[in-house]
């Protein structure tokens, strides 16, 4: 159910222990922004209660609502990280906020390995996704495809790359809710036009990146088992 023309429209960031803050902090950035522009839109953070979230860089972040104080959003954003976002797979707050408020969201994505959150959920069963590189054989067992883009999109669900990709996503998802020119201004105003001095030749990926994407793959099995048993009891 989308809010009422004389309601915010709220953009809810849901956020857990362990998650990596720069799959929250560059999208919240850009809707940050957007809400500047056009203040019918409104990003909070949100969690299970208000405790303080330490990120994978050991920083603390504070939720701005619970779960329950934001229980229908307009849109959904789903940041990741590396083995915390496995285990936030079967937290069943997190389960039971994502499966009830995306019924109603009018957009649901992902940065980075929050895709697999959303998959474990069977959100992306059948559809091509995007996510970090090195966590792609995780998805196949969920029922996902993957497909190396910077984000992909299947209707109301946007999923992006690892971690800076959701910049890009973002940026997307404002020019879907208020328009590429919005969009435009809000990238102007981050002054984000990036050209890094490196580019990724993803032909020839170092040994040890190889070896780590082997690795996740390999062991996906007993990573997933968890969340397999909730899915096969339908939780």
């Amino acid at each position: 159910m989308e809010n009422r023309a004389n309601e915010k429209k709220v953009i809810a960031f849901v956020i857990y222990q362990g998650l990596t803050p720069f799959d929250l902090i560059g999208p919240l950035a850009v809707l940050s922004r957007l809400a500047e522009i056009d203040p019918q839109y409104e990003p909070l953070v949100v969690a299970e209660t208000l405790d303080p979230i330490t990120g994978d860089d050991g920083q603390v972040y504070l939720p701005n609502r619970t779960f329950a104080e934001v229980p229908a959003p307009y849109a959904i954003v789903v940041p990741g990280g590396n083995t915390p976002t496995i285990r936030a797979m079967s937290s069943p707050a997190i389960r039971s906020y994502l499966r009830s408020a995306a019924r109603g969201a009018k957009y649901t994505v992902s940065v980075c390995t929050g895709a697999l959150i959303l998959a474990s959920l069977g959100m992306l069963a059948g559809l091509e996704t995007t996510t970090h590189w090195a966590f792609a054989g995780l998805l196949k067992p969920l029922g996902a495809r993957y497909i190396r883009k910077r984000w992909v999109e299947n209707g109301s669900i946007i999923n992006s790359a690892g971690v800076s990709a959701g910049i890009d996503m973002a940026l997307y998802l404002v020019s879907l809710l208020a328009g590429s020119d919005t969009a435009r201004k809000v990238q102007l105003q981050l002054d984000y036009d990036p050209r890094p001095p490196f580019k990724i030749d993803w032909n020839r990926l170092p040994f040890t990146s190889k070896l780590t994407r082997t690795v996740f793959s390999l062991t996906a099995p007993r990573s997933l088992a968890p969340v397999k048993k909730l899915i096969r009891a339908g939780l």
